[in-house]
């Protein structure tokens, strides 16, 4: 029901070009462009102005966006508004969006919750960095996003998404067997200060998790590899190349010779993980219904997490 082509003006403006804005909307530079032209000739005012090779948004863009995201959010309080003069169990579909060790353990755990106590709810599952389900909650590709804060998310204030606290988890440090903490019942994050590093891919979330994490006990981690699954940096640490930082529910694999030692703090290194949603969706049926299968899961079969108050 909302012109689509609002979408596409909002990626530009998140992304910064056409290019960007096409890949995030899966259409291609040249069908971006013309769709901008026509909304602008329909609305009879310039939306995008170039900027040498791209393009700026023109006050009158900023203005419209502002209604879009007002439009947006009205539109689904409406579909909430409708779902309740609907009977019977709760049908139809819900598309969560994760990140990794959320993907892989606390989703599925939410999926069986709703399996359990809403059957005939179809669910879907997808696996994707933070920053990414943004894009595909404002896309409406998925309604329920598990994300980490990170600086690379909208913020807080955004008035296009909810987001709520949902855990923090501890992170735990990685070593060899044959490094001098690898006996250790606890460490202090201080402590592996001057060991190499193994990290994931700069501008990814666990990157930026371990530096902030580091820099937070007063170090820069010097950085020897970059691995973004846990196989390939259990494998590193257990050839003595490095130290890591893990997420307590990262599940391990077993052939790797590691240790995993909790941190002693302060600072208790420790990651924030939040639910998302598009702005004014909280009271459909099935998002709702979803947000509490995740409560219930992580205040229930995690032990390990700490729970908002």
């Amino acid at each position: 029901m909302i012109d689509r082509r609002l979408r596409v003006l909002q990626a530009i403006a998140g992304h910064g070009t056409v290019t960007a804005a096409a890949e995030v909307c899966r259409l291609t530079p040249s069908a971006v462009s013309h769709q901008m032209q026509a909304l602008s000739r329909e609305l009879d005012v310039a939306l995008l102005e170039p900027v040498g090779r791209t393009v700026r948004l023109t006050p009158a863009a900023h203005t419209l966006l502002e209604h879009a995201v007002s439009l947006t959010a009205a539109w689904e309080r409406a579909q909430a508004d409708l779902a309740a003069h609907r009977t019977g169990d709760l049908t139809g579909s819900l598309r969560l969006c994760g990140f990794s060790t959320a993907a892989a353990v606390v989703a599925p755990r939410a999926l069986v919750h709703l399996r359990r106590h809403h059957p005939a709810l179809a669910v879907r599952l997808c696996e994707h960095e933070p920053a990414r389900a943004f894009d595909l909650l404002a896309g409406r590709e998925v309604d329920v996003a598990v994300v980490v804060a990170t600086p690379d998310i909208p913020p807080r204030s955004d008035a296009a998404f909810e987001q709520q606290p949902l855990y923090t988890e501890p992170l735990d440090v990685l070593v060899g067997p044959g490094h001098p903490l690898a006996g250790r019942d606890a460490v202090a994050l201080q402590e592996v200060a001057a060991d190499p590093w193994i990290v994931g891919s700069p501008g990814g979330a666990y990157h930026q998790l371990v530096v902030l994490a580091c820099t937070s006990a007063g170090f820069q981690p010097t950085v020897a590899h970059h691995a973004d699954e846990w196989d390939t940096g259990a494998a590193l640490v257990a050839a003595g190349f490095g130290v890591a930082l893990v997420p307590r529910l990262a599940d391990l694999p077993g052939r790797h010779d590691i240790r995993r030692i909790p941190v002693a703090g302060p600072p208790l290194p420790t990651r924030h993980v939040l639910t998302a949603i598009r702005a004014g969706s909280a009271g459909r049926p099935a998002v709702s219904a979803g947000l509490d299968a995740l409560r219930q899961v992580c205040a229930t079969e995690l032990p390990e997490l700490t729970l908002p108050r």
